[in-house]
């Protein structure tokens, strides 16, 4: 069988008239082509003739990312124009209310500010009114009394303070008050109180005497400390004479003194004398009954005082010698 003929190539083109084809090619104005090429065709080979390449249609160049479209571009322009109009009448808006709040805010500080300064006003023309009236005579002392007096007479002591009467209540002379009760030495402490509108009240703590002391002038009343209260050229009935060793300014006279202040008045009345040589030493005697109490220091007073007055009710001075209440936790009685 016989081999079938090849078919005829198509003449190859030269080199030179690639060159000078590609140029003309190349030079064509881009204006024709959307033209030629808007309607894409497909070109197939043809026997014998030079293929040529598809002709691919310019498409329309794509946006870049992030680029406005030209609708878009328009509602910005459109949005800018309302945007703006908006700005001003917020801005005109936001420049009355500030003005507003600031006239509101002035005129509530301005109140409050009133409001303030009113009470203050008020309140110093009170307080000098008040101080006015307490330093004029409205409130001068027309009557003074006396508590706490026991030994003292009320009445001796209001007419030594006499001076006082007719002095507004702030302007009553302390020094002259403390000058005038000097004079009885009865008075351990004092204090001053203002009743208002006339009355002066003195509160007085007397001194409680322990006994009587031999001296060249007497009987001298003193207190636990050793304070002179009066003088007697006899014993006084019921004030026990004290024997110390040392005086009024000894440790043991201390020692008599806080016992004898520690006593219950039941047992101190029946106390008829005291005897200390030091502060370790202190014995108390009952005359009624010829009893002796052995105290020892005044340290536990307190509770030596408490247990003597259980042992004195269950077994009274009558039958007793005496009472060894030294050792509080054992007391030995004979």
């Amino acid at each position: 069988m016989r081999r079938p003929s090849p078919l005829p190539q198509p003449p190859v083109a030269s080199r030179g008239t690639a060159d000078k084809a590609a140029p003309a090619r190349r030079s064509r104005p881009v204006e024709d082509t959307p033209a030629e090429v808007s309607a894409p065709t497909s070109v197939e080979p043809v026997l014998g003739e030079h293929p040529t390449a598809p002709v691919i249609p310019l498409a329309s160049p794509a946006p870049l990312p992030g680029a406005p479209t030209p609708e878009a571009a328009s509602k910005d322009v459109d949005a800018a124009q309302v945007g703006f109009r908006d700005v001003f009448k917020a801005a005109r808006a936001r420049r009355k209310a500030l003005r507003a709040e600031i006239r509101r805010f002035t005129v509530r500080q301005r109140r409050r500010r009133a409001v303030w300064f009113g009470a203050a006003a008020s309140v110093l023309i009170l307080a000098l009114g008040t101080l006015g009236a307490a330093y004029s005579p409205l409130f001068g002392v027309e009557k003074i009394t006396v508590v706490g007096a026991q030994q003292l007479a009320e009445a001796d002591i209001a007419a030594a303070l006499a001076g006082q009467l007719g002095k507004p209540l702030p302007l009553v002379d302390e020094s002259a008050v403390k000058a005038e009760l000097v004079a009885f030495p009865l008075i351990e402490t004092y204090a001053l109180e203002a009743r208002p509108p006339h009355e002066l009240v003195v509160r007085i703590v007397e001194r409680t005497p322990i006994g009587l002391i031999e001296t060249r002038a007497g009987y001298t009343l003193v207190d636990a400390a050793g304070v002179a209260l009066s003088t007697t050229a006899t014993p006084s009935p019921g004030t026990p004479v004290l024997s110390i060793t040392g005086g009024v300014h000894s440790d043991a006279f201390a020692a008599a003194g806080q016992v004898m202040r520690s006593l219950p008045d039941a047992i101190r009345v029946q106390v008829t004398g005291v005897t200390a040589s030091t502060p370790d030493d202190v014995t108390l005697d009952l005359g009624g009954t010829n009893t002796q109490i052995v105290w020892g220091s005044a340290e536990r007073s307190a509770k030596k005082a408490a247990v003597l007055q259980a042992t004195m009710a269950a077994r009274p001075p009558a039958d007793v010698l005496s009472y060894d209440v030294s050792s509080p936790d054992a007391v030995v009685v004979r």
